[in-house]
């Protein structure tokens, strides 16, 4: 079971770092935006849906991390984005939502997002990182910029409520 989770985790991470750019380029050409978009809509659903079950988001779960890792690589791709990257983002996010981000409130969680890129994320970067390589890497919540980050996903988890 523990060889499947790392495993898990090594597709997801190899998936991530193809299809966003991580591993190269400016992360900026249209497909790149799409699969953004795409990826981080999909991840907020997901963490969505992991809250509204269980009340809570356990940092010591591995598919969380990679989940909240892929946020922020959508959230960093924001940060001094075009009108039209941000446009074709947000047209992603709604798509691969399941329909829990609309035309209504999209606005609203990419200006979490960009919250969200605005806090020091060092903490959470090196957890969802370790996650990605399917390590655990123990995230305190009482970390202040931690708390800041969670903080700015709960206001993105708000927004999907509307």
């Amino acid at each position: 079971m523990k060889a499947f989770k790392h495993i898990v985790a090594a597709v997801a991470a190899l998936s991530l770092f193809t299809s966003c750019g991580i591993l190269g380029g400016s992360g900026l050409s249209t497909g790149t935006t799409a699969s953004t978009g795409s990826t981080t809509g999909s991840a907020l659903a997901t963490i969505f849906n992991v809250l509204k079950n269980t009340g809570a988001l356990d940092l010591g779960n591995l598919t969380n991390l990679i989940n909240l890792g892929q946020i922020l690589t959508g959230a960093n791709s924001l940060v001094d984005a075009s009108k039209s990257y941000t446009d074709q983002f947000a047209a992603d996010l709604i798509k691969s939502s399941n329909n829990m981000i609309t035309s209504s409130n999209v606005n609203q969680v990419i200006d979490g997002l960009k919250k969200l890129a605005g806090t020091d994320t060092s903490a959470l970067t090196k957890a969802t990182s370790a996650a990605f390589a399917g390590n655990l890497v123990p995230v305190s919540t009482s970390d202040k910029n931690v708390k800041a980050n969670l903080a700015a996903i709960d206001t993105i988890m708000k927004a999907m409520k509307k």
